[in-house]
């Protein structure tokens, strides 16, 4: 046996003391076994995708506007720099809810993706979160 399988095994053995931590967190409903696609199983799987697509789209969008829109357009327009706070923090608040739902539907799913893609949501989320902390700071 190499070492990459003792790896392996110690990392699955991680991830599995680490689960119901995050179950908790999430307030996710004890493991239930997946399902098969035709026993309903996929209908979840498919709510949380679709919850991927608009909470990623939701964060970028955040973002285009914290980066690029907000930035460029408010001092062209001549705009107060109050404008791009009073804009931007609502639709970061929506965002990290929105993220914050997809996450639990893929936990709740049993979705095999669930450590990765709560991964990309924790580096997304971190992103949206400074956004909306400089927001606070600029009205303040």
């Amino acid at each position: 046996m190499g070492n990459g399988a003792v790896a392996d095994r110690t990392r699955g053995a991680r991830l599995e003391r680490a689960e119901p931590v995050v179950r908790r967190l999430l307030l996710v409903p004890e493991k239930r076994p997946r399902t098969t696609e035709g026993e309903g199983g996929g209908a979840g799987e498919a709510a949380a995708h679709r919850m991927f697509n608009v909470s990623i789209a939701l964060s970028g969008l955040r973002c285009i506007l914290g980066y690029v829109i907000l930035p460029v357009i408010t001092p062209a327009l001549g705009a107060a720099a109050r404008v791009g706070p009073v804009i931007g923090i609502p639709i970061a608040v929506v965002a990290l809810v929105f993220d914050v739902i997809a996450v639990r539907r893929f936990w709740v799913a049993s979705h095999r993706w669930r450590w990765g893609i709560s991964a990309i949501y924790v580096v997304v989320m971190a992103m949206v979160l400074a956004l909306l902390i400089r927001d606070a700071v600029h009205l303040a």
